[in-house]
């Protein structure tokens, strides 16, 4: 038994805790993209505003999203870091506005401790971290300390500015692997709940600006069932999503089908986290899966839906 499976039967795959709430992951669960910089790929920066973001954020709820991933600063290609101050007034009031009228699970897209540690305080549940606690030291003591939930995305480069690097890989899948088992072992030593770790293997160029590598992802994404913490999966409005078909680009608001497909695919071989922009065809999608019966689902397809 490799070192991934020892690491991987302490771990509960079917339920995410965070402080003290879980989520029950027995079946898929939608978590809806809220992004409020003036830089976004996906969205042109059009939930700047926090009354735009606000509204936007119950639309999603009320359009079935189990979740909301919000994010103050850009990590694509190009992207620039700001202040600590300046991330903190875009997410802050936005966040504080949510919790205030609900209590759907929330996530903070932020690899900075501090805006971490107030989100946690404004009462965020997990920390989605796209430099998989390599980018801040006191990142990882912090959710110790709070017991919240953590997002370990696997990325080619190791700060949160993700580059335009057409990285190769001998086995993308081996390679994501090995990478989920060192940062594993490292949170697990610094006691972070083992129940409290969903894993992310990337996609688009946090992976390669080859686009084969993400395909290779969705068309393997099976290989990583014998890990048991619940997999998120992220290609909504990616790069790698772009050239799909011949002598066509799709800008980003345009990738919703092509990411539908993959995210059929990647769910039905075990994703329990689907992150996506369009949370109506989001929803649409799951329920569609739910009626065929998933194949690790052992209550069979609900029909009454039918």
């Amino acid at each position: 038994m490799n070192k991934i499976s020892k690491i991987s039967e302490s771990l509960a795959s079917l339920r995410l805790i965070s402080k003290k709430r879980g989520l029950d992951l027995k079946s898929p669960k939608l978590m809806g993209v809220l992004n409020v910089t003036p830089d976004s790929f996906s969205d042109g920066g059009q939930f700047r505003s926090f009354d735009k973001a606000l509204a936007h954020a119950r639309s999603m709820i009320s359009l079935g999203a189990d979740w909301l991933d919000i994010g103050g600063e850009s990590s694509g290609p190009g992207s620039l870091e700001i202040s600590l101050d300046e991330e903190l007034s875009r997410v802050m009031p936005l966040i504080e506005a949510i919790r205030r009228e609900s209590d759907i699970w929330l996530s903070i897209d932020t690899w900075k401790s501090g805006v971490a540690s107030e989100a946690i305080d404004a009462g965020v549940d997990c920390v989605n971290d796209v430099t998989a606690l390599r980018g801040d030291p006191q990142m990882t003591p912090l959710i110790s300390r709070h017991g919240c939930a953590v997002i370990l995305m696997y990325s080619k480069d190791v700060t949160a500015r993700t580059s335009l690097k057409a990285l190769n890989y001998t086995d993308v899948i081996q390679t994501i692997r090995e990478f989920f088992h060192e940062r594993l072992e490292f949170a697990l030593g610094e006691k972070i709940p083992a129940e409290a770790i969903m894993l992310d293997p990337g996609m688009g160029h946090f992976v390669s600006s080859n686009p084969q590598y993400s395909f290779e992802i969705i068309r393997r994404f099976a290989e990583f069932g014998d890990l048991d913490p619940p997999m998120l999966i992220g290609p909504s409005r990616k790069s790698f999503l772009a050239n799909v078909s011949s002598g066509i680009e799709l800008a980003s608001d345009a990738r919703d089908f092509p990411c539908a497909a993959v995210c059929s695919i990647a769910v039905w071989k075990g994703a329990k986290m689907l992150r996506m922009h369009e949370v109506g065809q989001g929803r649409q999608l799951l329920d569609t899966l739910s009626c065929i019966g998933l194949p690790d689902d052992d209550s069979g397809p609900d029909f009454e839906k039918v």
